[in-house]
């Protein structure tokens, strides 16, 4: 039975209505920096406040100023005064059968007053969990097999909006240091979160400065203290900023393949027309830090009838020579109004049994959430339905 919490929940980080106060989530070491200098810390202390400041927020995931002990009361009581730590508001949280959950989050005023929501998803298994968090609110692509993408962009997210869906699950679980005794048998890694993938709604790379931002926050050993290798950026094919996001956020990386021709391609992510499967190819080659132990991601979504062949199994073996992967095969999760159907289970494992034989592991997506619409795919449905509910 799926679980609907409407928006009474009690919350660690509770919003705030109203409060115009700018958020210090989100904000770099030298951003904290340069607000401590702002309200007077004296230069000398002003590094040593930074870091307490900076561990209090991303290490420990307080709220509230006043708990920051190590910090004097009159910087505290400035900080309050012209600040806020607040997560954004929950409106629904839905809890799946096999224990997923789904957020549909409502944003802070943006500067036109506008509040935009958007959807993060939490999937737990026996050793890790994993976070699928959002970079935009829409999508600006129109691939024609996800939900997302029929949900036009709005705005990208700011850094502390992307950091604060790993802050806001961290809270909802109860997987802070302080939360030991609250939660007491984490998964066998120790940690309920070990896992972070921008594969929510958005586009990463057309947001390169906030996902940039973001994920140092997230990946910093002071702080949120997430690996690397275990943040995935996805990508539609975004070309000119693939190995740019190598330099200079060397996070893991997946791309949202889904078909082994350009005229398929072209069909299922229109960005393909941009930036055709021979320049997306060449630019993984060139994707620094891939290797056999840490490889490239491809994802592949299984629909029947237009991708699913044994010919396409075998192009895509000759589209990866070359390239340290491994393929995400993903059954197909329905939404309202689509017109794709899944492919037969039989026509799934031929398809992967030709890409284990050529030497290049391609597990079959366990489905995750799809009787609350949080799968691969599906997220956007809740915050229309909620949307016109109000209406």
């Amino acid at each position: 039975m799926t679980m609907l919490l409407q928006t009474a929940i009690p919350l660690a980080a509770s919003y705030i209505p109203n409060d115009l106060r700018p958020t210090l989530v989100g904000l770099s070491r030298e951003d904290l920096a340069a607000i401590l200098e702002r309200i007077g810390v004296p230069e000398k202390q002003r590094k040593m406040r930074m870091r307490q400041l900076w561990h209090w927020i991303y290490q420990r995931g307080k709220t509230d100023f006043a708990l920051m002990t190590d910090i004097s009361k009159e910087v505290r009581g400035q900080l309050e005064e012209a600040f806020v730590l607040t997560r954004p508001e929950i409106v629904t949280e839905q809890v799946s059968t096999d224990g997923t959950r789904k957020w549909l989050l409502r944003l802070a005023p943006d500067a036109t007053g506008a509040r935009h929501e958007i959807e993060t998803v939490y999937i737990p298994e026996e050793d890790r969990g994993t976070l699928c968090i959002s970079s935009q609110v829409g999508c600006t692509l129109t691939c024609t097999f996800c939900h997302t993408g029929t949900q036009k962009l709005v705005r990208n997210l700011t850094a502390g909006e992307i950091a604060g869906q790993i802050m806001l699950a961290r809270d909802r679980i109860k997987d802070w240091p302080d939360d030991l005794e609250a939660n007491p048998k984490p998964p066998s890694s120790g940690r309920y979160i070990t896992n972070v993938v921008l594969m929510g709604m958005g586009e990463p790379l057309y947001n390169f400065d906030n996902v940039k931002t973001a994920i140092n926050i997230a990946s910093d050993g002071e702080g949120l203290s997430l690996s690397k290798r275990r943040i995935t950026l996805s990508t539609s094919g975004v070309v000119p900023e693939i190995v740019r996001a190598g330099h200079e956020i060397g996070s893991s990386l997946a791309i949202s393949l889904h078909g082994t021709t350009d005229e398929i391609r072209d069909k299922l992510v229109p960005l393909n027309k941009k930036y055709p499967i021979a320049e997306l190819m060449d630019a993984c080659t060139k994707y620094p830090g891939s290797s056999n132990a840490r490889r490239i991601t491809f994802e592949y979504v299984m629909l029947k009838g237009v991708n699913d062949s044994v010919a396409d199994a075998k192009r895509l073996v000759k589209l990866l020579a070359g390239i340290p992967a491994k393929v995400n095969l993903i059954p197909f999760n329905p939404w309202p109004g689509t017109a794709y159907e899944c492919s037969e289970w039989d026509v799934i494992e031929v398809f992967a049994e030709i890409l284990n034989n050529a030497g290049y592991a391609s597990p079959v997506r366990t489905p995750r959430g799809r009787d609350i619409m949080a799968a691969c795919g599906q997220l956007k449905s809740e915050s229309m339905k909620v949307r016109a509910s109000e209406r």
